[in-house]
This record gives C-alpha cells, structure tokens and sequence, in this order.
C-alpha cells in the first residue's frame, strides 16, 4: 500500500484555500495536516458543516473486522460509499482484502490512488476503459482487478475490445446472479451457466467466481424480507457448486453482501469458503461500505444488529445546522438542505442543540419532538413541540440517513474527535473524490 500511503499523505500536506467547501477562511494557506495539529473546536465551524466522529469510525471499524474474522469471511467495502482514500486505507490496514468499486471513474480513483486490489461490482464495457484496465494490469503485476459479467453481448464486448488492446494477463470475471425487476445480472441459472462458458472460450478473460446483490432483492427486515433474501443466495451457492470445477484462478470469489445482510451472507454463503487445497481455494467475500459510518436512519434499522446478530456500530457522520429563521410559531428552518443533506432514504433528525453562551460556555441539550419534514436546495423545515428550546441562532446537530447520498456534498469532510464530547476538536480532514 506504498502508494496509497503516500497519496493520504500527500492530501495531508495539500494547502486549503477558498475551493475547499469545508475550509474555514483562517485555515487558507495552511497544509490539513497543520490544521489538524492546531486542533480547532467544532464551535468555531461554519455552518452546514458535514463531520466525522473519530471515536465512532475506530470502533466500527475494530468491529466489523473482528466479526468478519470470526465468521472466516473476507472484506472488500465498498469504496463507494466515501470515496475517500484516507479512509479506504483505514480499511485496507484493519485487514479487508480489497476496495470495491461500482463504475469507471471510480475505479480511476481507486487506482490512481494507489490501490493495490479492486473489485469492480459491476460490468465494465466501455472499450476505451477496458484497453485501460488491460495497459495498468499489463504495466504492474502486483495489481488486481476483477469485475462483473451477466451476458453473451457483455463477454463478446470485453473479449474483442481486450484483443483488440493486446492484453497480455487476462481479465478475472464474476458470473453476476440478478432477480428479476432488479438491477443487473442474468435472471436464471441457465443464462448463468451459458455466461461462464462464453467466460471459457474468451482467451482473454478468467472464470473467477460469482457475485450477486441480495440488498437488490428487498428493503424489508422482516421474516418475508429474510426469506426472499435466503431464497437468492441459496441461488447463488447453487450456482457457485455447478461451476466449482471451470474456475480458471487459484482463489475464486463468491461475493455478496451490503451493509443490511451481511449475517445472511455469512450464515448461506460462508459454508462454500474452501482453504487452498488441491482444488481451487474459495473466498467468500463481503462488500459492505456504510460501516464505517453507519447513520442513523436506514441502516440502524437494518444493520443485523437491529436482529439480534452481527457487530455494533454506531453512526460516525452528522451535519451540523443552524437555526436561521423562526418567523411563525412551531416552524424553525434551517441553514442545511439538499445541497447538504441526504434525503433519499428518509430525512435527517434533530439529535441536539448546541447554545454558546456569552461567558463562552456551551450549553448542549438533547432534542425530542421536532421534525425536520422538508428540505428545498438550502433550507430545512422544522417542526416544533410547545416546549422546544431552539432559538435563532443555535447550532443544531442532525443525524442522518444513508452515508453514500452524505459523503457526496462534502469534498473534504473535518473529523472530530467526539461528536459527543462536551468540546469537540477537529483533528483530521478527510477528503473525497466524487
């Protein structure tokens, strides 16, 4: 991880100026790295301000590769929930095998930071991008790729445009299981199973195992929800047993597994994980990404924890808003919307509110009863009890819902130490590439 190393590195040393959505006016000119040193108070941020919480991400993270090591499973997460470098090497030295990625730009990204390993959970067509990956596998041999295929068309498209680049190492591929009215993926084992063999005529592809997503199948938590999952991945082994004996690698993969189902992957999929023997090792791979901030909307609600199984997490990311208006009774609105926030998998929620006094001192108080129902391109719309305690000007910390609709508003994000703490301090700037 040479590369990546130095890559976080140099972000750290990268001076902040105007361009910087997060940088406060006295930090231009200074590298993140003296900003960071000098430990700034949360208080003295502008608002809407997206921030980590450092404490939350270390026990998250502790937590999900200690329970993947228990289960015998493997991690790759997915790196598009942050994009962010930093972060992908906090994740790379806690022991996951690998960085997902979902399309050509972000596999750009991960590459060009310095990735040693990336698994593209998807297909990958485009010839122009394919010549690439051939060129970078071609030029570095310790670098690993490996993507998605669902179709004759897709296999066709790949072979002729790798012949055509001259590849010289061939292309490892999932056989990519779907359902029907979901995303991609062949729909039946016998569209599968006619995909691997056009994989084994490709001379310039490599039968590398078989993926699928179950979160496509449901949003639901509940037992029909959990069946319909089970139902899929037992689909996937299924298919898996048939071509254990066409695989072209060493180590094939049978990779699943979001951040809501990952207990159900371990408990199906985990089985099929096979040690180097004579016959082919088989990693069974995870590609869950929210953990490392998890929220508090969707995922606290279906993490497997919420059911009794799977590691604790808790979330790592708020936005934190102030009260800018309140020109009618029991409305508040606030200086965060869309442009800040995510909204797709249910509105933020007021968690607290944070008053500085006069003397300097700071007052937090815990919040019930208010809703944010309603957001436009800047502002929030809140609804007041009788009894609230927000005032104009106060300082509002929202919890929010679905990391990977947060990180892409903020292109470099503070950490603070404890979101939680009496004091908060600032003491990193994480950076993403969206």
């Amino acid at each position: 991880m040479t590369t990546l190393t130095r890559t976080v590195e140099a972000e750290r040393e990268r001076v902040l100026d105007w361009s910087d959505k997060a940088a406060q006016p006295e930090w231009f000119g200074r590298s993140v790295a003296h900003v960071s040193a000098s430990e700034p108070a949360l208080d003295g941020l502008s608002t809407p301000m997206m921030t980590l919480d450092r404490r939350a991400m270390d026990e998250n993270l502790s937590s999900m590769a200690a329970w993947c090591r228990d289960a015998g499973l493997s991690l790759a997460p997915h790196g598009k929930t942050t994009m962010a470098p930093a972060l992908w090497r906090e994740q790379l030295e806690a022991g996951s095998f690998a960085i997902t990625v979902a399309n050509e730009p972000q596999l750009r990204v991960a590459r060009g930071a310095g990735v040693p390993r990336v698994i593209l959970a998807n297909l990958l067509l485009r010839p122009g991008g394919l010549a690439w990956v051939a060129a970078e596998l071609d030029a570095d041999e310790d670098f690993e790729f490996v993507c998605w295929v669902d179709s004759l068309d897709a296999v066709r498209i790949m072979h002729e445009a790798l012949t055509a680049a001259s590849a010289r190492r061939k292309v490892a591929v999932l056989i990519e299981l779907g359902h029907p009215r979901s995303r991609t993926g062949a729909r039946t084992l016998p569209e599968a199973l006619a995909v691997a063999e056009a994989v084994g005529q490709a001379s310039t592809l490599a039968l590398a195992g078989v993926a699928g997503f179950e979160g496509s199948v449901t949003h639901a938590t509940n037992a029909e929800g959990i069946l319909a999952v089970d139902e899929f991945l037992h689909e996937m082994v299924e298919l898996h047993r048939i071509l254990s004996d066409r695989y072209e690698v060493p180590e094939a993969i049978l990779s699943a597994g979001g951040s809501a189902f990952f207990d159900r992957v371990a408990a199906i999929l985990g089985p099929e994980r096979r040690e180097a023997t004579e016959d082919v090792a088989v990693r069974v791979l995870l590609r869950s990404g929210a953990y490392i901030v998890h929220d508090d909307g969707y995922y606290r609600g279906a993490t497997p924890h919420s059911r009794g199984t799977g590691p604790v997490f808790r979330s790592a990311m708020h936005v934190w808003t102030r009260v800018i208006s309140m020109p009618e009774p029991g409305i508040a609105y606030l200086d965060a919307g869309k442009r800040d926030l995510p909204f797709d998998e249910g509105l933020p929620e007021l968690q607290l509110v944070r008053t500085v006094q006069t003397d300097g001192t700071v007052q937090s108080v815990r919040l019930a009863g208010h809703e944010l129902f309603a957001t436009n391109d800047q502002h929030s719309h809140v609804r007041l009890p009788d009894d609230s305690p927000l005032r104009v000007g106060d300082v509002v910390r929202l919890g929010l819902s679905h990391p990977c609709t947060a990180f892409d508003k903020w292109s470099l994000i503070p950490v603070v130490d404890d979101a939680s703490a009496e004091r908060p301090a600032v003491v990193d700037l994480i950076r993403t590439y969206f």
